[in-house]
């Protein structure tokens, strides 16, 4: 008897749906597991000092950072498959093929540049940087002690360097 490729996927995915299942139930609960949040752990987060909440603080300050360059991040990505799927329509002509193909270069090149800046201005002495174009503004934070406008000429001059002059940027400073 011959089994359809169907009905053998099917089997496997089964038996490993069975196999694991009986893992899950027979193993150990994890001791770190986040989720149960053992007596041990909350002992261990009471005794936490001041120091230890400083670090915490900085890495959620980063995290705020990383969130913005994930949110930008999934937004080109979308335009990108949008485009993309416009790209591979058989309705559209050649020359609107080809305009479509250009935007997502520029799209492309964009993140590039922003990805650069961001660079540069960490290479300046900064904590981080967070580089992003909204309506054809540069929008630029920058995580610092200190800051003066003496700081924020100096990182416009280094956007104008890379960008060109006929770039409008805005610069904002959060300190810690």
């Amino acid at each position: 008897m011959l089994l359809k490729k169907q009905t053998v996927w099917l089997l496997t995915m089964l038996s490993l749906v069975v196999v694991l299942s009986v893992y899950y139930v027979t193993s150990d609960p994890a001791k770190n597991d986040l989720a149960t949040g053992g007596k041990e752990q909350a002992a261990d987060d009471m005794a936490a000092s001041d120091k230890d909440m400083k670090v915490i603080t900085e890495a959620s300050g980063d995290e705020a950072f990383e969130a913005v360059r994930l949110e930008v991040q999934d937004k080109r990505s979308k335009e990108i498959a949008d485009l993309t799927a416009q790209v591979a329509s058989p309705d559209l002509t050649a020359e609107e093929k080809n305009e479509l193909y250009t935007k997502m270069q520029d799209l492309q090149a964009m993140e590039t540049k922003e990805k650069t800046l961001e660079s540069l201005i960490k290479s300046l002495g900064y904590d981080d940087a967070l580089v992003r174009t909204e309506n054809d503004e540069m929008l630029i934070t920058v995580k610092a002690k200190e800051h003066s406008r003496a700081d924020a000429a100096r990182i416009l001059q280094v956007v104008r360097e890379e960008v060109g002059t006929h770039t409008v940027a805005t610069v904002e400073f959060q300190t810690k």
